[in-house]
C-alpha cells in the first residue's frame, strides 16, 4: 500500500501542470494627436499592427509573460490614434521539457492573453470615438513556428560561417 502510494505521488508530481495565477492590464496608452482635425476626415484607416512578447522566470515553476500590442490607425498620412496595450499573466508551469516550456511561453501564454488585450484595444478606441475596432484572431503557434525556425536558420548559418 505505501509503495502504490509513493508511485502515484512521484507520477503525480512529473505531470505537466500549467494553471493560471493571475491575469492583468500592466500598461496601457491611448492617443490620438491630430483630433478633433481627424474626426472631418474620411474614415479609410490604413493599421498597423505590433506584437511581441516577453517573459520572466519569477520562481520555480512561476513566469510572466507579457504580450504588447500596439496599433496605429493612420487615414490620410495623418496619425488617428495610437493604442498600447501590455497585458500580463501570471502563470505556473512545471514538469515540461526545454522546448514544450518555450512553446507553452511562447505561444499558449500569449493565445490566452490576446482576447484581453483585443477587448482592451476595442474599448480604447471606442473611448476615443472611433469607430468600432476588432481586432483579428492571431495565430501564435504560426508566429512560433516561424520564429523557431529563423532561429534555427540562424543558427545553421552561425555554424557554416564558423566551419569555413
Amino acid at each position: 500500500m505505501a509503495e502504490e502510494n509513493q508511485v502515484e505521488n512521484t507520477e503525480a508530481a512529473q505531470s505537466p501542470e500549467f494553471a493560471i495565477q493571475r491575469i492583468y492590464t500592466k500598461d496601457v496608452s491611448f492617443e490620438t494627436p491630430n483630433s478633433p482635425a481627424v474626426f472631418q476626415l474620411d474614415w479609410k484607416p490604413e493599421i498597423q499592427l505590433d506584437l511581441d512578447t516577453r517573459s520572466t522566470k519569477l520562481a520555480e515553476n512561476t513566469y510572466e509573460v507579457v504580450l504588447s500590442v500596439t496599433v496605429t490607425a493612420t487615414v490620410e498620412d495623418k496619425t488617428a490614434f495610437l493604442a498600447e496595450v501590455q497585458q500580463a499573466g501570471i502563470f505556473t508551469i512545471g514538469n515540461l521539457p526545454e522546448a514544450q516550456l518555450a512553446h507553452t511561453i511562447g505561444a499558449f501564454c500569449p493565445t490566452t492573453l490576446f482576447p484581453y488585450a483585443r477587448e482592451t484595444v476595442a474599448s480604447l478606441v471606442n473611448r476615443g470615438s472611433f469607430p468600432q475596432f476588432n481586432l483579428t484572431p492571431v495565430n501564435f503557434e504560426g508566429l512560433y513556428a516561424s520564429y523557431v525556425q529563423q532561429r534555427a536558420t540562424q543558427d545553421n548559418v552561425a555554424q557554416s560561417s564558423e566551419t569555413h
